[in-house]
């Protein structure tokens, strides 16, 4: 295909798998700009370039003669306020410009559920109110403004609000459970784990992408939810990996109230792995309607939660001699496990 694709944040996790995707589909001009370099196999078949969305030249430079765009830059619920508003709001607004300026066809945003704060109903439709939690929900919340600003300026700008998202290259919070499970720990859980918690495996991201990027414009430039069409309970679905680990462990379920007082507590004084929206939503149904996605795009997703868990975990213990030092706040490493590291000996 003669399409050139820009991939924002390539180097990440979602970054990655849209990159490998991308090829597979046989685009042959594929680019990413990222602020960590592109260490992966695919780096001799991607025009890669080390840079800040917030920088505009550079944003300028690597966008020249791009046809899609794919904007998945973000910075993170555990980045400082500073950074997640620069980069997510600013930063789109770079993109979403150098993509009118060069004449790009449309421009893919990838948005967050994080937008619906913490919700009093399910499921959550695109058309309900917009109450971001913290400084990541809230500016994600104005970087779809900006979205919308440009399609009042005649760009193409399908928004896509997945649920959490899994698959191979994925760490972050999930190492922490991969990593009790692969050791053969008990697992302690927010909550009684009954509520219906929905996940989305990246392969049906990407797939709700290429959607967006290859059907027609006017049924493309729309907001959509995606997510897993089969998902049960936390419990349930989360105990599938501990099965496949096989160690006979089980989910452990504890009073929600005390344990995010706990975590509130523990995250004043930095030593919890877990931001606010995660431990506060986690004991709480989460889930989006998807049918918008399926009626007007066609999007079919293939992997059920447990489906897309189970794939994680096998690749995380596949990998794990390349990452078992390493350690950070994005999706590419294990984040810290701060005092949770001493309560595995009680598990």
């Amino acid at each position: 295909m003669g399409q050139a694709v820009l991939v924002t944040g390539g180097s990440g996790f979602l970054g990655i798998n849209l990159i490998r995707f991308l090829l597979r589909k046989g685009i042959k001009d594929v680019r990413s700009i990222d602020l960590v370099p592109f260490d992966y196999p695919e780096k001799d078949q991607v025009k890669t370039r080390v840079g800040d969305i917030r920088d505009m030249d550079a944003v300028r430079e690597v966008m020249d003669g791009v046809t899609w765009v794919v904007h998945a830059a973000a910075a993170l619920p555990l980045y400082s306020e500073h950074d997640i508003m620069t980069t997510d709001v600013d930063g789109t607004r770079n993109v979403l410009a150098a993509a009118r300026e060069a004449g790009a066809e449309r421009a893919v945003m990838i948005s967050s559920t994080a937008v619906y704060g913490i919700p009093d109903h399910h499921p959550l439709y695109e058309t309900d109110r917009l109450i971001g939690v913290g400084p990541y929900g809230c500016a994600k919340i104005l970087a779809e403004e900006e979205c919308l600003k440009a399609r009042g300026q005649g760009l193409c700008v399908p928004i896509i609000r997945p649920k959490s998202f899994i698959g191979p290259e994925r760490l972050g919070v999930f190492a922490l459970f991969y990593d009790w499970a692969h050791t053969g720990h008990n697992f302690p859980m927010i909550g009684n784990g009954r509520n219906r918690y929905q996940l989305l495996d990246v392969e049906d991201l990407c797939d709700a992408i290429w959607l967006t990027l290859t059907l027609n414009q006017d049924t493309v430039n729309d907001t959509f939810n995606i997510g897993a069409k089969v998902f049960t309970t936390m419990r349930e679905d989360y105990q599938a990996v501990l099965d496949e680990a096989g160690h006979g462990k089980r989910i452990v379920g504890f009073p929600a109230a005390p344990m995010i007082w706990t975590l509130r507590f523990l995250e004043l004084l930095r030593l919890s792995p877990l931001y606010k929206w995660v431990y506060e939503t986690a004991c709480e149904d989460s889930f989006v309607s998807i049918e918008k996605a399926q009626s007007v795009l066609g999007y079919t997703p293939r992997y059920s939660n447990k489906d897309a868990l189970i794939r994680n975990y096998r690749w995380y213990v596949k990998n794990l001699d390349n990452f078992r030092e390493a350690s950070g706040i994005s999706h590419r490493v294990p984040w810290k496990q701060g005092i949770l590291r001493l309560a595995k000996i009680f598990f």
